[in-house]
């Protein structure tokens, strides 16, 4: 049986994830990871900012908006991402429509429960076909307009009755939602700044010029499940059912049919594609920042090999990534804005004066990159607190 060591596992991760080396374009990159998290705007900027060389607002700006080569997309984890045109079927069918099923359910039960009406699929499905006449007819239009101009998205709901977060919520959005997750509208022009998300839905035909030709669930799984261990693999099987969010059986067919192997990750279990057991080189050191909720950084379930005994430092207790400062394929800390807007490092240990050097030139060049933006991670660990 193969055996991966702890090195050898950083030493994949440092190339494959473009931090040891640069990434060749925003479509490459993106479609190497299946998608870059977005979540949080500023996500998948800052991520590519970390991996491609000269990278700016404006390169993910055009393929956003210009070429639609990539596009905003709920699906694994009911995670937002930025997912390839091209990748949309099969991310549909091998990690959406398992989401989309379970926003449905919940919507449903919702209108019914708040008494808005007694047939809680027929008010979605009018609610739905309304929103897409209007946007064939509109063209893209914020949520905002959407609930103004059509009285079939009207209705609120407690989410949670007698909780002080609780209270009268608009059920449009999560109508929205549904119609995004099964893919018939995407988010289209942002009328936001790159660190905010306003955008205007569009019918997806419209957007693409075509909607993307259905792909069976069980080819989408192969998919997909192949792309990511080609990119974070070695992996346990954990680790892929918590990535995708599904079950350890929908994981376990995976790896089936496309004849993963089984190898060793220094005394656990894992797996491997059966043409990638060569051994990898060790890369020259590297340093890299990354954002808050970055694809690496919330690359695994199992995450001690990387992380070590900073998880509750640049973790939050719901488990989203904070900013992170790497150093030859270990978190080593975190980094945040001063008061005047430059990039300072959090490290939470001593990696000497040749990593400490080379994150300061990252965090330099970052803080230049951002020429005065002040960014707010969306989901801040106790690190990124910290002052």
């Amino acid at each position: 049986m193969r055996t991966f060591t702890v090195a050898e596992r950083r030493a994949r991760l440092a190339r494959r994830h473009f931090l040891s080396r640069p990434a060749s374009s925003v479509v490459a990159t993106t479609g190497s990871f299946v998608g870059l998290h977005a979540t949080d705007p500023a996500t998948p900027y800052l991520s590519l900012w970390a991996r491609l060389p000269g990278f700016g607002i404006e390169d993910l700006d055009a393929e956003l908006y210009q070429q639609r080569t990539v596009l905003r997309h709920l699906a694994m984890r009911r995670t937002l991402w930025v997912v390839r045109a091209e990748d949309l079927s099969t991310v549909q069918a091998g990690a959406s429509d398992r989401v989309a099923g379970n926003e449905e359910r919940k919507l449903v039960g919702d209108v019914e429960k708040a008494g808005v009406a007694a047939d809680g699929t027929r008010w979605l499905d009018t609610a739905c076909q309304a929103v897409l006449a209007h946007l064939r007819e509109h063209g893209p239009t914020p949520a905002s307009q959407l609930r103004t101009a059509l009285p079939e998205l009207a209705g609120s709901y407690d989410p949670a009755p007698g909780k002080r977060w609780g209270g009268e919520t608009p059920l449009s959005p999560r109508v929205l939602t549904v119609l995004g997750v099964r893919g018939e509208i995407v988010r289209g022009p942002n009328d936001g700044a790159w660190t905010t998300s306003r955008p205007r839905w569009t019918a997806t035909a419209d957007w693409l010029g075509a909607r993307p030709a259905p792909v069976a669930p069980e080819q989408a799984r192969a998919q997909l499940v192949r792309t990511w261990l080609q990119t974070f693999g070695p992996a346990t099987l954990t680790d892929i059912k918590w990535w995708f969010g599904n079950t350890l059986t929908w994981a376990r067919h995976a790896l089936r049919d496309i004849g993963a192997v089984e190898v060793d990750l220094a005394g656990s279990p894992g797996y491997a594609l059966p043409d990638d057991l060569e051994v990898e080189p060790e890369p020259e050191p590297w340093a890299a920042l990354l954002p808050g909720l970055d694809v690496t950084t919330m690359g695994w379930f199992d995450r001690d090999w990387y992380l070590g005994e900073h998880r509750r430092q640049v973790f939050d207790t719901n488990g989203n990534g904070g900013p992170t400062a790497w150093w030859n394929g270990r978190i080593v800390g975190g980094w945040g804005q001063d008061a005047d807007g430059r990039i300072e490092l959090r490290l939470l240990e001593e990696i000497g004066s040749e990593g400490t050097r080379a994150l300061q030139q990252r965090a330099d060049a970052l803080t230049e990159w951002l020429t005065g933006v002040r960014h707010k991670p969306r989901f801040p660990s106790p690190l990124s607190k910290r002052r």
